[in-house]
């Protein structure tokens, strides 16, 4: 008969390392698309509550922390373990956590009696407290002060960046580098827990059809297996689905089906993501992997006019406000580019929004006029949907932020609240000193494919001339946003040549010229100057008004310029309307019958109808419009408010 003194001796020597909660493993990077990171933690019994704990992590290059994770409530599993980590990991873990959000080292983990609101971002590392922590890194030089502050002997490493390892605890308290492999113990034993898989017949869906969703388990139920099923996310919910919520896998057997049937609502609501996730598991089981299902919305707007490549010119009309350019009129060289600089970057009207707002700003001005639920990239001439915005170090597929003024050669960056997107409404007072604005202005940033931003990187235009097999359709539109922050900032200067080192200026002048004469502003740059100018209260001068680059750079330079009928022309005076703000009850006055269109600030058409002189009234909400009327003498454009 064989001793089992060894066996206990060893079972005893393993949970005496859990005597407590513990870092069990961490895997820092994996992949380069930090997309599966995860900490497991371990208690000392199975189904142990936690109560009044945090997770702790730590940026070695400050000793900071920098994310914390409140543990109070969670529970370990039937092997005493809980997974805080991305929604990409498999199992799923019990507390999700944003991709890329841990840190690849040297950094450290480390748990604490207490809640998050002891650490906020930039709390010093500290033993006060401390259960246990590990610092780690990949390859990287010892963290030795981060080491001293938690009382730690040894940094841990995963290997190099990029590795598929991660750091388990073993036997003796060290850690190891091996495979991953969450939700289960390191040495092997513990129960193998019945994993449950969910699939899907397709990647896409559309308004209007079924989707065909499976459950699968890895072995058969051993008694009839009963578990919810959810859908919703952010916007998508029980208005845009119908399906069953409780699923059933008999005994014996491993697969279950259900159908969702996604609601053709005839509503623009935008593409939507169903977010498929199973709740309610006995403890025996796990559940290997969640699903993010995009759902395409039929009900998209198609604009008249036409996709860059592909042009029109005379379908958008410039909202101008009357008399905006005005006191250019009559200027010349220096004291002309004074005078546009006076009206763009006016402290006392122009508006600087956050750079996290710029998504915003960019998902209506460089919305596709094929498909309102997809934005225009420029240099790479495609459309993508919005809902592909890049949020995370993953730039595949993606879609970005494009300075087209690098923010290298400009010598702006991001500033103090530029991660928060705060609205129209919520702005900073700008000027023509303040270059720091320079980094959010929408003016000059683009939405791009997030691979051809890196491939562009900071070349000057002339070096870089967009991908191969290009048409040039954002030729014009990119050299007239440069020119722009040339007169918007007083430390922006489009030169010739490609000035390497010389910080605030770009180049080539001379090609951007050419550009401009050989791409000239078509409806959808119209419209964007349109939708920036309702954020940033400026305008586009070389857009509304592209004679006026030859003025300033071109062939005309130092002769005096003369606004044409056409510069204010969308407010005439033949047509006015009062009073403004009101409450919808509006009068018509010194006009013939026109045709009406009320606009949002986001481009949507809330009102259509054909209107006389005299009374006439707005049945919509409170808020801020641009109403437009048309006639065959006249075009009449203004933003109104209705209380």
């Amino acid at each position: 008969m064989k001793s089992i003194f060894p066996l206990i001796m060893a079972l005893l020597s393993y949970a005496s390392v859990f005597s407590q909660l513990v870092i069990n493993e961490i895997d820092a990077d994996n992949p380069s698309t930090d997309t599966q990171e995860f900490v497991e933690l371990k208690s000392e019994n199975p189904y142990e509550q936690i109560q009044n704990k945090v997770l702790v992590f730590f940026n070695g290059g400050n000793d900071e922390s920098y994310l914390a994770v409140d543990l109070d409530g969670y529970e370990t599993d039937v092997n005493g373990l809980l997974v805080i980590g991305n929604a990409a990991i498999s199992p799923v873990p019990q507390i999700i956590i944003a991709d890329n959000k841990i840190q690849n080292g040297p950094d450290a983990v480390a748990i604490y009696n207490g809640s998050t609101s002891g650490f906020p971002k930039g709390t010093l590392a500290t033993s006060n407290e401390l259960i246990d922590a590990m610092v780690y890194g990949t390859n990287d030089s010892n963290a030795t002060n981060l080491m001293q502050l938690l009382g730690e002997q040894t940094q841990y490493n995963e290997g190099a960046g990029g590795n598929t390892n991660s750091l388990q605890l073993q036997e003796d308290g060290s850690y190891i580098a091996d495979s991953p492999n969450p939700r289960q113990l390191n040495d092997g034993s513990g129960v193998l827990l019945n994993a449950l898989t969910i699939s899907i017949d397709v990647d896409v869906i559309n308004e209007g059809d079924d989707l065909i969703i499976s459950f699968e388990l890895d072995q058969p139920a051993q008694t009839q297996l009963q578990f919810q099923v959810s859908f919703d996310n952010d916007s998508f919910d029980l208005s845009d689905y119908a399906a069953a919520e409780t699923i059933v896998i008999p005994q014996n057997q491993t697969l279950a089906q259900t159908v969702v049937a996604i609601t053709d609502d005839e509503l623009d609501e935008g593409d939507e993501e169903m977010y498929i996730e199973v709740s309610g598991l006995p403890n025996e089981y796990v559940s290997n992997n969640s699903l993010l299902v995009r759902v395409h919305d039929n009900d998209y707007v198609v604009e008249d006019w036409g996709l860059p490549t592909s042009p029109t010119f005379n379908h958008v009309v410039p909202l101008v406000p009357e008399g905006y350019y005005s006191a250019i009129s009559g200027k010349s060289g220096g004291d002309l580019k004074q005078a546009i600089q006076d009206i763009v970057a006016n402290p006392n009207v122009v508006r600087a929004q956050t750079y996290k707002d710029v998504f915003n700003i960019l998902k209506e001005a460089d919305k596709s006029p094929e498909n309102s639920n997809r934005v225009w990239l420029v240099y790479s001439e495609e459309s993508r949907s919005i809902l592909d915005q890049q949020n995370s170090s993953q730039s595949a597929g993606k879609w970005n932020r494009e300075h087209t003024f690098p923010r290298s050669r400009g010598g702006f960056s991001d500033i103090m609240g530029d991660s928060f997107a705060d609205g129209k409404e919520v702005f900073w007072e700008t000027s023509a000193d303040s270059l720091r604005h320079a980094n959010s202005d929408a003016h000059a940033i683009r939405a791009a494919d997030s691979s051809e931003n890196i491939s562009r990187g900071n070349q000057f235009y002339g070096e870089y001339t967009g991908p191969s097999s290009n048409l040039g359709s954002f030729k014009g539109d990119v050299a007239r946003g440069i020119l722009f922050l040339d007169v918007r900032y007083n430390d922006l200067e489009v030169v010739n040549g490609y000035p390497d080192g010389e910080e605030g200026k770009f180049g080539d002048l001379q090609t951007l010229l050419d550009w401009h004469r050989n791409d000239p502003p078509d409806d959808h740059e119209k419209n964007r100057n349109n939708v920036v100018y309702e954020w940033q209260y400026n305008r586009n001068p070389f857009i509304d008004m592209p004679d006026l680059v030859e003025y300033l750079w071109g062939n005309k330079q130092g002769e005096v310029w003369e606004n044409s009928l056409d510069a204010d022309k969308v407010k005439n005076r033949k047509a006015l309307v009062t009073p403004n703000p009101s409450n919808g009850q509006l009068f018509l006055s010194g006009s013939n019958k026109m045709e009406m269109n009320v606009y949002g600030l986001d481009g949507k058409l809330y009102e259509t109808n054909t209107i006389n002189p005299g009374w006439f009234k707005l049945d919509i909400q409170s808020g801020i419009y641009i109403l437009k009327l048309t006639s065959n003498e006249v075009t009449y454009a203004s933003r109104i408010i209705i209380n």
